[in-house]
């Protein structure tokens, strides 16, 4: 779950970090409250989205004065931002984070993820950052430091005396600080990508938290309800807060064929393969091993109300999963909302045959195997985007 950049700084300054004073508006009267509670004479105004690339698309803007302040705010709370990072349907801004601009003697880059090919948390940190941090990682990897993240959150002192001086920090101490509660809040709010890009240092010598990006394992929500309550579905699509109702595992694509799967790898290898078979999926939908028909139904539903797909296909091997319940689930959706675009069914594995025979009343396609049932969705799909 991702959260805005507001919601992450204030975590950040629950442990210590630096962050410039904020304030966050989503209306008129909220944004003249802010320039009177900080005495601002000028601000930095930035919408609050979950994607990075705000800069470069409009979304942060410098105000000299605080009619300008209000002027800026009003063109900027509504805006939608379209980037690589949103897709074509963009994300729509509701709020903006407003704060006094800091004199900035120099940029650097802090962050911490899990290092899949270690197997460890680890920290990333570089003496250059800002905008260009994933060109200046791409070009000048010895500009990139990593170390190493205990299980409990902590970094060994030699470790964080290395990397300030690979920063340069002059704030040394502050410096190190800064860093170690990095690395106690990746840990124990269980996130997936914590960066502060960029943390600079004011022409005073100070360090702070200038911006920050903050990315929680879904898995673990249960153990973070605070974090949980930060949910916003204005950021995320239609089907994808419908999904999630329903306990879902679900990401939009930009293709046409809707796919129900359970298990993710099996869901990744039909992607494959329908991909191969020339086809483009329209989702990842891994509807899990125990799921129900109700649940299956909820799925069914998230599919057929994406005006991009053209075709679906379900793809089930009954392993804990009942063959019967998936059929179950079909029919309930049917029932409900009478489906209008071809459906490929492929199942296997416990009560198959139960399954199939609850569906032989239905206009559905069906395949004995993977690769037929992927090749038939594809054909599918192209005649119904054709007529």
């Amino acid at each position: 779950m991702n959260l805005h950049e507001y919601q992450a700084k204030e975590i950040l300054k629950e442990y210590g970090v630096a962050v410039p004073p904020f304030g966050v508006a989503s209306n008129h009267g909220q944004v003249e409250k802010i320039i009177k509670d900080l005495h601002l004479k000028e601000a930095v105004v930035k919408i609050q989205v979950h994607a990075g690339g705000r800069g470069k698309a409009g979304g942060v803007k410098f105000c000299k004065s605080p009619e300008e302040i209000v002027k800026i705010a009003g063109q900027l709370i509504g805006m939608k931002l379209v980037n690589n990072q949103t897709g074509s349907e963009g994300v729509i801004a509701h709020q903006v984070l407003i704060a006094p601009p800091i004199d900035i003697a120099k940029e650097y880059y802090l962050g911490a993820i899990v290092d899949r090919a270690k197997g460890e948390a680890v920290l990333i940190a570089s003496p250059e950052g800002g905008m260009e941090i994933e060109e200046i990682a791409a070009h000048h990897p010895d500009k990139i430091l990593t170390v190493p993240i205990g299980l409990d959150g902590s970094v060994k002192p030699y470790h964080l005396l290395y990397l300030a001086k690979f920063m340069g920090w002059e704030a040394r101490e502050e410096g190190i600080k800064m860093a170690a509660a990095v690395a106690k809040i990746f840990i124990e709010q269980d996130a997936s990508l914590l960066e502060i890009n960029p943390l600079v240092q004011s022409k005073d010598g100070k360090l702070w938290a200038l911006d920050a990006k903050l990315s929680i394992d879904d898995n673990a929500l249960y153990r973070q309800p605070h974090i949980a309550a930060m949910y916003d579905p204005s950021q995320e699509s239609k089907n994808e807060v419908a999904a999630k109702k329903h306990d879902l595992a679900y990401i939009a694509l930009e293709g046409n064929i809707g796919c129900m799967v359970n298990g993710a790898g099996l869901a990744m290898a039909t992607m494959d393969i329908i991909k191969y078979a020339g086809g483009k999926p329209a989702n990842f939908l891994d509807v899990g091993g125990g799921a129900t028909a109700e649940k299956i139904a909820a799925g069914f539903h998230v599919l057929v109300s994406d005006p991009h797909v053209k075709a679906i296909l379900v793809n089930i091997f009954g392993g804990i999963m009942n063959c019967a319940t998936i059929a179950e689930g079909i029919l309930k959706a049917l029932e409900e909302s009478p489906l209008k675009i071809p459906l490929v069914v492929r199942m296997e594995g416990t009560n198959v045959e139960e399954g199939k025979k609850m569906l032989e009343s239905l206009k559905i396609l069906t395949a004995d195997t993977l690769e037929e049932a992927a090749t038939l969705v594809v054909k599918e799909a192209k005649h119904a985007h054709s007529s």
